[in-house]
């Protein structure tokens, strides 16, 4: 009870204290103590000191709760695939998972987008009989959005029936809203709300996200205003700063700024980079520079920053400012995060950088990104360069868009998937306007569903169309 209260109090010295009291008097070799010693420093985020106590556990002792605490320890440290490999030990000692198991393997499974696996936990809890717990219900709807599986999400959804909770409505909601369905969202919320439920904090994050990724500013409004008057959720920097993104994506760029200075909490780095990417997106440099200045104060040297002052500066034609900026990231030690592709092909996953020749079907991939060039010509497509950011030629440009390394990826799933698979593809930076059109073309010219997850967002592209309907 003294370890579990330190744990709920995240009060780790006093938690080491009694390790070392019960390592004194013997009592640090009963399972129990240990389990709750794995479970407190889980908890207070040093996942390798409850992994070396569990290590300390004889195997012949350990039980279920021993597993689920090391495995919840990884799962909370954002550890997914130290989560996966415990749980591929518990199958190895013929231990039956309960609930909380499936739960942390479903939650890593999500974090790194892994749905095939998490096809096979599916399929597993299914078997063990563990596919009723509401928990597991809400863990794979939460899988599923974040791999792209909506109509996964909804039928898990569905089938809940009478077991589903407020977490259940809320994950789907979130889920739908990420996705780019921002109508089905909103529609999910009236009939939670027709079913007299009482939402979170974190439903109204996932409303006024779908708001704002669909153009609504007076619905998003609508419903933050509800959030406080009917329900009584005090906002939170989460939900204000989806308010300044609502009105940043609609052009509205001043009525955010003026919005960040009178919220009532204190604006953090991440309302200010929402601010910046507006200010990007829609050439606003007077108050893109004014953003820059609060984020050198708030988050210095985050390469992200520097990125979005970078395209500001090119989108207005500043160029020696471009070159000015750059050489300031070298001075500073900034490293920008190259933009890389992934692609899951038959439980493999394949990765690629822009102008990648280092796979060695290389030579197969471009002739494909050649042939699709053409195809996508005789649709009428012309480049759109103005979304190559770099002082070069015309011809450069058009050549650098073509080497994407979404497009890369997408070449070879094209080569490699049978026809008519989904191809899914993981972004780490956002999918430019060039190449979101191509891959709309790409989807009506081939006849393939591009499910495509970039910084922010996911881009469902189907027969010619995205779930986005091109608002960024």
């Amino acid at each position: 009870p003294l370890l579990q209260a330190c744990t709920r109090l995240l009060a780790l010295r006093e938690g080491e204290s009694l390790h070392a009291e019960a390592a004194k008097n013997g009592l640090v070799a009963l399972v129990f103590v240990k389990n709750s010693l794995v479970h407190h420093y889980g908890a207070c985020g040093l996942f390798e000191s409850a992994h070396r106590v569990f290590d300390e556990i004889p195997v012949l002792e350990r039980n279920l709760v021993s597993w689920n605490s090391v495995m919840n320890g990884f799962a909370a440290n954002g550890r997914p695939n130290e989560v996966l490999t415990i749980f591929r030990e518990t199958l190895e000692v013929d231990l039956m998972p309960d609930g909380f198991t499936m739960v942390s393997v479903l939650n890593a499974c999500a974090e790194i987008g892994a749905l095939a696996l998490g096809r096979r936990v599916h399929v597993f809890a299914s078997k063990v009989g563990l596919v009723g717990n509401r928990h597991v219900g809400n863990a794979l709807i939460d899988l599923y959005a974040k791999c792209g599986g909506v109509e996964d999400a909804r039928k898990v959804f569905e089938e809940m029936g009478v077991g589903r909770t407020v977490v259940s409505w809320t994950s789907l909601i979130v889920g739908l809203a990420g996705n780019g369905f921002g109508k089905d969202a909103l529609e999910l919320f009236g009939l939670m709300e027709g079913m007299k439920l009482i939402p979170t904090d974190i439903t109204m994050v996932g409303v006024l996200y779908a708001c704002s990724h669909c153009g609504w500013v007076d619905d998003g409004f609508r419903y933050f205003n509800e959030m406080k008057d009917k329900y009584g959720i005090a906002p939170k920097i989460e939900h204000l700063g989806c308010m300044v993104d609502l009105l940043g994506r609609a052009g509205r760029v001043e009525e955010a700024h003026d919005y960040i200075n009178t919220m009532p909490l204190e604006p953090n780095a991440v309302v200010w980079r929402t601010l910046l990417g507006a200010c990007a997106m829609h050439k606003k440099l007077e108050l893109g520079e004014a953003a820059w200045a609060r984020l050198v104060e708030l988050d210095p040297g985050h390469s992200g920053d520097y990125v979005l002052l970078s395209n500001l500066y090119a989108a207005v034609g500043r160029w020696a400012d471009v070159q000015i900026l750059r050489k300031t990231m070298v001075t500073h030690g900034v490293r920008k995060n190259p933009g890389h592709s992934l692609v899951e092909i038959r439980n493999s996953v394949f990765e690629f950088v822009m102008g990648d020749r280092s796979h060695p079907e290389s030579d197969q991939i471009y002739l494909m990104l050649a042939e699709i060039a053409e195809r996508l010509r005789r649709q009428g497509y012309v480049p759109r360069t103005s979304n190559v950011l770099a002082d070069i030629e015309e011809e450069e440009k058009e050549a650098a868009l073509n080497y994407h390394s979404e497009r890369l990826a997408i070449a070879f799933a094209l080569l490699k998937c049978l026809p008519g698979t989904p191809i899914r593809i993981v972004k780490n930076l956002r999918v430019c306007g060039d190449c979101h059109l191509v891959i709309k073309l790409i989807s009506k010219v081939y006849d393939r569903e591009i499910i495509v997850r970039d910084r922010s967002r996911f881009h469902h592209f189907k027969g010619g169309e995205c779930s986005c309907k091109d608002y960024w």
